[in-house]
């Protein structure tokens, strides 16, 4: 590290012009990423993406999205076999890519609502293609109205128009949405500098976050990015990289108060604090690999992306930011209401007291987030339901919701379960009769017979990824084995299989990337207990944010208060395994910033009591409030306008504050205080295989943590 610090000094004119052009660059690339993105939710190697191929390669629609849903409601002394209402739907059919499903065609009166007034059809789409997608919504309102009757009403509704936010709504762009969260960090460094440096850190998040759109710029002409990139680039680049130069500035500043000057102040942070930042942004893009090793284009796209931000933003602080400091620092750090010679007395009373009291502190934090962990046990994976949707969606979409529910339509009707059988198979006749099953469709149209098969559509009463549709997916399948040649697709079906394809895995993916952060924070702290500790704890921690997520999103409560948006029933099912890759990085920062300096006042004093004390008052401040930081990024994403996005923000959000809070500032210090000597043990072949200095200490294997205190760590060599 002071190698690096010397040499980016030395070269501190090439470093910062550096940095302005990627910076500049980075500002012209933000402007021309989101047309690169794209919203492609495709599960490669499970049989219902393979069924959903083989549909569009055969119909070019349908399949892999959900269909579009007309509801008509005709005028009072009009009934759904009026001539009008077979013009209304052979209308929906605004381009030949299209195909279409209703009570006209099929003279199916499932198709028709309790009031003999209300007719649905369903439309089903082309696969989106590269820039924005053609609003069918609209062109088929359009197209049916021109032909219905006076006094006839047409609303397009489903899934995936309910899932687009009104558009004359709250939601803000990923700029708004970054303002906000930059507003919210100035205020919380304000209060943490009390001087211009406070705008030193999002000088350099700047840097960092048009630096890494550039990058993800460049990653969309190789392959698919997902748009969910771009808001946590922007969000999460915030609080990482003010996190960062919190924790470098912090420490600059303290160098500099113990009276060493210019660039030697710099050299000293970046031995210390800038170690830290280090182990730091490895650990965070260590978490994201659960993301990249996946086979699933967007959540690896998703994946590379967030490894990108905390690696970016350990460059920025690592090079730039030493420059700014040890040429613009001191002027900057005007007026310097806040001293830092000394450790806070506030943080430093509360981890006394902590550690006075560690049982009781250990105890209510266990309490804490077992509570909340308890909680994630009734986790239910699966799409927020139509109701949820609907009250953030477009009033078109939630009007239309409204008349299909209001004739005794189930919602079911919005999830269609396709069938593809060979075209002199006949259709089994037992899926109508399936319990779950609302209605099973065999459309005699032409757009529904090609290339030697036939389609099917089942329509399950209740919604794919609620329970009871599940069972009812499962049943078609179990009904369909006996038939050669068939497969069921869907994208229902094709989130059921990509739940089983992402959380199969998992366990074993969970273990080696907890092995591979115990090795990494083991050789960071010298210590075996305490990296299992703060594996074990981050573990507990995402088990509680999960519990957030279910109390918060799954059962509503607090959903309908602060965002107007009632209990899901399920939680998307790609949000936890998203939340795991950031969270279990990011809630490692504090863990490594604190125990970072409790090693250090350690190996000074040999007093453990000492270290966590000194260690807390001089972090305590400076997790807190980067915690702070990040929360408020979150809070700012839970303004974007889809409801899966405000679930993502939640379980973000939720899982930083109970880090920064519940772990950091009750357990940490006080296991660390209950362990004792034990906190130090690190045998000899254990040293030898972290490639460590083979340490002398008279602590023998067999110590109890709770052995007096003796001398301070030392290495040989």
């Amino acid at each position: 590290m002071i190698r690096l610090s010397r040499f980016v000094l030395r070269h501190r004119l090439a470093v910062t012009l550096s940095w302005l052009v990627l910076f500049l660059a980075g500002a012209v690339a933000a402007s021309q990423l989101s047309d690169q993105l794209t919203r492609d939710f495709s599960f490669p190697s499970t049989a219902a993406d393979e069924a959903n191929g083989a549909i569009l390669a055969t119909y070019g629609n349908g399949a892999g999205t959900y269909p579009l849903v007309p509801v008509v409601v005709l005028p009072d002394g009009t009934g759904a076999d009026a001539p009008a209402l077979r013009q209304a739907f052979d209308a929906a059919a605004v381009r030949p890519q299209l195909r279409v499903v209703s009570y006209p065609s099929t003279g199916d009166r499932r198709f028709v609502g309790a009031d003999g007034r209300t007719v649905f059809g369903l439309v089903f789409l082309p696969p989106a293609t590269g820039g924005p997608a053609p609003d069918y919504g609209a062109e088929i309102t359009q197209a049916m109205s021109r032909v219905l009757p006076a006094g006839a009403t047409v609303h397009v509704t489903g899934l995936g128009e309910l899932a687009t936010a009104d558009d004359t709504g709250s939601g803000s762009s990923v700029l708004t949405e970054t303002l906000i969260g930059a507003l919210g960090a100035l205020v919380v460094l304000a209060f943490v500098f009390s001087s211009l440096l406070a705008l030193v850190p999002l000088l350099v998040a700047a840097v960092s976050i048009l630096t890494t759109f550039l990058i993800v710029l460049g990653l969309t002409a190789f392959s698919d990015v997902s748009f969910i990139v771009q808001f946590l680039v922007a969000l999460v680049g915030l609080g990482v990289a003010i996190d960062y130069s919190l924790l470098l500035v912090t420490r600059w500043r303290e160098e500099r108060a113990h009276g060493h000057p210019g660039d030697e102040a710099v050299h000293r942070a970046m031995a210390t604090a800038g170690q830290a930042v280090l182990f730091s942004g490895v650990t965070v893009a260590i978490g994201l690999v659960a993301l990249v090793v996946l086979p699933v284009p967007f959540l690896r796209s998703v994946g590379y992306g967030g490894m990108l931000v905390p690696l970016v933003s350990v460059l920025v602080t690592l090079t730039l930011l030493p420059v700014l400091l040890a040429t613009v620092g001191r002027r900057v750090d005007w007026p310097r209401l806040r001293r830092e010679e000394t450790a806070s007395r506030a943080w430093r009373a509360w981890a006394g007291g902590v550690v006075r009291f560690r049982w009781l502190a250990a105890t209510v934090g266990v309490l804490i987030l077992g509570a909340l962990a308890v909680s994630a046990t009734g986790l239910k994976l699966g799409d927020a339901d139509s109701e949820a949707l609907a009250r953030s969606a477009r009033p078109d979409a939630a009007a239309g919701l409204a008349d299909l529910t209001r004739a005794g339509i189930p919602t079911g009707v919005l999830t269609p379960i396709e069938v593809l059988i060979p075209a002199g198979t006949a259709p089994p006749t037992g899926l109508d009769a399936l319990p779950g099953s609302y209605a099973a469709v065999v459309p005699p149209d032409a757009g529904w017979q090609r290339g030697g098969t036939r389609l099917l559509v089942v329509l399950p009463r209740d919604e794919a990824s609620s329970d009871g549709g599940k069972s009812t997916i499962t049943r078609v399948r179990d009904t369909l084995t006996g038939v050669p040649g068939a497969r069921v697709g869907g994208f229902g079906v094709l989130e059921k299989d990509a739940q089983q394809a992402l959380y199969g895995p998992f366990p074993v993916l969970l273990a080696v990337i907890g092995l591979i952060t115990f090795i990494l924070l083991a050789r960071a702290f010298r210590s075996l207990l305490l990296a299992l500790k703060a594996v074990l704890l981050n573990l507990l921690s995402l088990a509680a944010s999960y519990g957030v997520l279910v109390l918060v999103w799954q059962h509503g409560y607090g959903s309908e208060v602060v965002w107007d948006i009632p209990a899901t029933g399920a939680i998307t099912f790609w949000v936890p395994l998203m939340c795991f890759a950031f969270l279990y990085g990011l809630s490692m920062d504090y863990e490594v910033f604190i125990l970072a300096r409790i090693r250090e006042e350690y190996d000074r004093t040999g007093d453990t009591r000492t270290a966590i004390v000194e260690g807390i008052g001089r972090t305590g401040r400076l997790v807190t409030s980067a915690g702070l930081i990040l929360f408020l990024a979150f809070l700012s994403l839970s303004t974007a306008p889809s409801t899966e996005i405000k679930i993502l923000a939640t379980g973000l959000g939720a899982g930083i504050l109970l880090d920064a809070t519940v772990v950091r500032c009750l357990l940490v210090p006080a296991t660390v205080s209950l362990f004792g000597r034990g906190n130090w043990w690190l045998p000899n072949w254990a040293a030898r295989l972290l490639f460590l200095p083979v340490p002398t200490s008279d602590l023998p294997a067999d110590s109890p943590a709770d052995a007096p205190e003796r001398t301070p760590f030392t290495t040989v060599g």
